[in-house]
């Protein structure tokens, strides 16, 4: 058995000082629209199989697709609608694939970190000069579809690999989404620098609100309040709300969510952000006007 890795410390969440995020709000709220791709007949890999379907999954293929062709503009129009901005886990290929849902992203002033380059492609088992190159094609492609170099990580279908969190650090990111320990931005040591980590969540996911709780649009939407309700009531949090449009932008259920917005909008405790933007105000607090 491996040691602990010792990435962060021990400190008990009622222990910590609960300051106020800028403008003195309670809870940081980020959006993380999951843009992906999804092949529909990927390399086989020894480990997982990418689809429960023998290849090609046809049913699985198209379902995904309908985020890119469809409702993505659905969530991201509601998105707009009530002053929220995305932090877009991408998979980079969607640059090449279908550059227009990116280029809609980045009019929208959406930030961008990578969630690797296909959905359908695993880091278990990779060397590390095959992830760093992996890392170094994700800050490239989306440098060159938009203009921005990505500062922060989602491992692909959220496969690791004991050398990726070094690896994004040497790479020159600074945040990972990739813990889900806590419920405020804390540091996270590497071999090559430091990350911070970001409060991303399995629990408000709409994937395992739908796919694994089977959770239907007013319960989804109501876990999500509950969990707003909370983290604002506490103080200094963070509260992530990842989302893939497939799911999240379907006729049925876009209306629960809106309502979701809407009620976190009109609340008056919550810093709408972008991860990178909780990122500089967890490092720098006297400069973003909060605190730690």
């Amino acid at each position: 058995m491996k040691a602990d890795p010792g990435l962060y410390d021990f400190a008990r969440f009622a222990d910590r000082p609960r300051d106020p995020w800028p403008g003195g709000k309670r809870v940081a709220v980020w959006v993380a629209p999951n843009l992906e791709f999804y092949e529909i007949d990927p390399p086989a890999h020894p480990q997982r199989r990418s689809w429960t379907k023998p290849h090609p999954d046809v049913v699985g293929y198209s379902h995904r697709d309908h985020a890119n062709r469809v409702s993505h503009w659905r969530m991201a129009d509601a998105m707009t609608r009530h002053g929220f901005p995305g932090s877009v886990s991408l998979s980079v290929a969607l640059c090449q694939h279908h550059p227009e849902v990116v280029a809609d992203a980045r009019q929208r002033g959406w930030e961008f970190f990578s969630h690797g380059i296909y959905n359908t492609r695993y880091a278990y088992g990779m060397s590390a000069d095959q992830e760093r190159a992996i890392i170094a094609d994700s800050i490239r492609t989306v440098r060159e579809a938009t203009g921005q170099t990505i500062r922060g990580w989602l491992a692909p279908a959220l496969t690791h690999t004991e050398n990726t969190l070094d690896l994004i650090a040497e790479a020159g990111l600074d945040y990972t989404c990739d813990l889900y320990h806590d419920d405020r931005p804390l540091p996270v040591r590497t071999t090559t620098g430091d990350l911070v980590s970001i409060p991303y969540s399995l629990e408000v996911n709409d994937h395992y609100g739908f796919f694994i709780y089977n959770m239907s649009p007013r319960d989804y939407a109501r876990a999500l309040i509950d969990q707003y309700e909370r983290l604002a009531a506490e103080g200094g949090t963070v509260m992530c709300i990842p989302l893939h449009a497939y799911l999240i932008g379907q006729p049925h259920r876009i209306a629960a969510f809106e309502t979701v917005l809407a009620h976190i909008a009109a609340d008056g405790r919550a810093w709408i952000a972008r991860a990178g933007d909780i990122a500089d105000a967890y490092r720098n607090p006297s400069a973003a006007g909060g605190g730690r």
